[in-house]
């Protein structure tokens, strides 16, 4: 199946169920078939010559004005120079549609359209009025299973053997308000190596039991919280049995709906299943618990992202609404999630359920240390590729034409699409379960969207500069567009020629994930909820410190990805965060503040970065049972 064939997509994924696309001239909805690929942004670029060099020139002016509405200025005066020139052209040629000319020419064609989510049919006033009923219902149910002035809430959690639901697993079994975590877990089978059969599979109770040691999870009174039980959240009613279900009804007084996809180059139809199809049968799952009888049910949180947003540039993506994004959507992931984003509010508003959203920016590693658990993806990949590349470069041997041919591979790797004063959004887990564990004790936050993002983002330019100090490789940025249109496609020519395929493979998959994050002009979450209703602390993550920890775990830590047996990860970031905190006392700052070279310094006088073994004695931050090491 292909996106381009509509008709063969069933109704309940087409686009048309939340978009619909509007005559520009008369507003009227027109009532054409709207396939998935027409909503991306590379659908409307990138398909004349003349189109690619004026966002190239766009850059430059950025570069050199550090204007991006002065950018568009210019470029709007040199396409309508280009639509005047066209009109004179055709009447000269005698060409009545000046439109194609205009096209072919210059690769300028105006939309008689634009796409917009369908309305709420509601008034204000009474959304209003739903929500400040379903706010009151989430106190009093929240007052009604209070003990002695301290809650008692049960958790059924999906998505905890991600990145995210493992930060939630912590930080929940360290909350004294939270009496019981039960975690949906698929069975998983494992297969032989070179057979592929299965030779054994593991139920969810054996693989939560394989993941509490994992996560240090290692006191009775811990580990006595978790229960796990099978269940798959693409099934109806999650795949739960009506055993489980049953016993939940009348014990669980929250769902954490964590489980998504964050594949950003899935398909549309493999992205709406995990998204949307996931949400769905979620939110159906958390309304027969709101409505068995006696329930202690409160509320459903559904995680999601603020990138639900798209390709927003001239306003900053506010927190209280979700508009089509004027620039589209930079892959399937993320209109997906603005579609289940959708799904989510309508089930509030129709259903009556109790619902708080919240959504994450680009999540990375712990705050302190960089921690992450074994995560691998998002801004993880292109760290750990620069890094084997640059390890690559350096131990290159044997014979003089071996070495160069190493050499000009990994200086291929260190091409990266990206215009130095794109703004990335990156806020550390810790900050964001920090979020989702409070939002679990707040009535106010039912029938919120809470952007759990930064107010100080970083540049392309910081990367590479942070990068290249810390893992030693000097990275090029390459302007997007003419890396995405002219370098990539000869970069992969050759490395195919070169038996690369493997690292074409990866250019590829990395160019088409991160080229659309890192252009210029990337929209700007508004905040304000995590601080106003979560009560985090106004201070978000510094960012640029976030990121060089980040560069220092995958470095040390994983050894860019090497490392992958969870066991042995685990045990190294306890050893690693042992450290940071220890180096943070004597220098009294937090630890992605000090210089390189003095971290390097402290780090070879404290752990053997070979066997990661200790080679002094390091406070434990663990050993007294104390709050979250994770937590900033």
């Amino acid at each position: 199946m292909t996106t381009e064939k509509t008709d063969a997509l069933p109704s309940e994924m087409r686009p048309e169920r939340y978009i619909e696309k509007v005559n520009l001239a008369t507003n009227e909805v027109i009532s054409d078939p709207i396939a998935p690929r027409h909503l991306l942004v590379h659908s409307h670029r990138d398909y004349h010559f003349v189109d690619v060099q004026a966002r190239f020139m766009m850059s430059r002016i950025v570069k050199a004005t550090g204007d991006e509405e002065e950018a568009r200025r210019r470029m709007k005066r040199v396409r309508a120079r280009g639509r005047r020139t066209s009109r004179v052209l055709a009447r000269m040629i005698g060409q009545r549609d000046p439109e194609r000319v205009s096209q072919t020419l210059f690769g300028l064609k105006d939309r008689e359209y634009y796409f917009r989510y369908k309305k709420q049919v509601l008034t204000k006033e009474e959304i209003d009025e739903i929500l400040e009923r379903l706010k009151a219902e989430a106190g009093a149910k929240l007052a009604a299973v209070t003990e002695n002035g301290q809650p008692r809430i049960r958790v059924l959690l999906t998505g905890g053997t991600g990145f995210v639901g493992k930060e939630i697993m912590w930080q929940a079994a360290h909350d004294e308000d939270i009496a019981e975590i039960v975690v949906l877990i698929r069975p998983k089978a494992i297969r032989d190596r070179e057979t592929k059969e299965v030779v054994k599979t593991l139920s969810p109770t054996e693989r939560g039991e394989a993941l509490l040691p994992q996560l240090w999870l290692d006191r009775p009174e811990e580990r006595a919280k978790f229960r796990f039980i099978a269940g798959d959240v693409e099934e109806p009613n999650l795949g739960i049995s009506e055993t489980d279900h049953e016993l939940l009804k009348s014990r669980v007084t929250h769902v954490i709906h964590c489980a998504a996809s964050v594949a950003f180059d899935d398909p549309y139809e493999k992205s709406f299943r995990a998204n949307v199809t996931g949400t769905l049968n979620a939110l159906a799952f958390s309304k027969t618990l709101q409505d068995a009888p006696g329930s202690p049910f409160v509320a459903h949180l559904g995680i999601e992202t603020s990138y639900i947003h798209g390709r927003q540039t001239k306003q900053a993506a506010r927190e209280d609404e979700i508009v089509f994004p004027r620039n589209f959507y930079n892959n399937f992931y993320e209109l997906t999630k603005a579609m289940a984003s959708i799904e989510t509010e309508r089930f509030m508003l129709t259903e009556g359920l109790r619902i708080v959203q919240l959504c994450p920016a680009i999540v990375i590693g712990d705050s302190a240390a960089g921690n992450n658990r074994g995560d691998t993806k998002v801004v993880n990949a292109p760290v750990n590729l620069f890094g084997r590349a640059g390890s690559s470069l350096r131990s290159s041997s044997g014979r003089w034409v071996d070495r160069s041919k190493a050499s000009m591979l990994a200086r291929l790797a260190f091409i990266f699409p990206g215009d130095p004063s794109a703004q990335i959004n990156m806020i550390p887990v810790d900050r964001v379960v920090a979020g989702i564990v409070a939002a679990l004790k707040l009535p106010q936050a039912i029938g919120e969207r809470i952007h759990l993002a930064n107010d100080n983002r970083v540049t392309s330019a910081q990367i590479r500069d942070i990068v290249a100090e810390e893992l030693g490789v000097k990275v090029k940025l390459a302007e997007p567009t003419i890396h995405r249109t002219v370098t990539l496609p000869l970069l992969k020519k050759l490395l195919k020629r070169l038996q690369q395929e493997r690292l074409a493979h990866v250019l590829d998959r990395l160019g088409t994930i991160f080229g659309g994050y890192s252009e210029w002009g990337q929209p700007v979450h508004e905040v304000g909820n995590d601080v106003r209703i979560l009560g985090l602390p106004e201070k978000r993550p510094n960012a640029e410190q976030a990121f060089r920890m980040l560069c220092r775990h995958n470095r040390y830590v994983q050894d860019f990805g090497k490392v992958k047996d969870l066991d042995e990860i685990s045990r190294r970031e306890r050893l690693w965060l042992e450290f940071v905190r220890d180096l943070e006392q004597r220098h009294e700052q937090p630890v992605g503040a000090i210089a390189p070279e003095a971290f390097r310094s402290a780090l070879t006088e404290s752990l053997n970065t070979e066997t990661f073994e200790p080679l002094r004695s390091l406070k434990n931050p663990l050993a007294d049972g104390g709050p979250s090491p994770l937590q900033t």
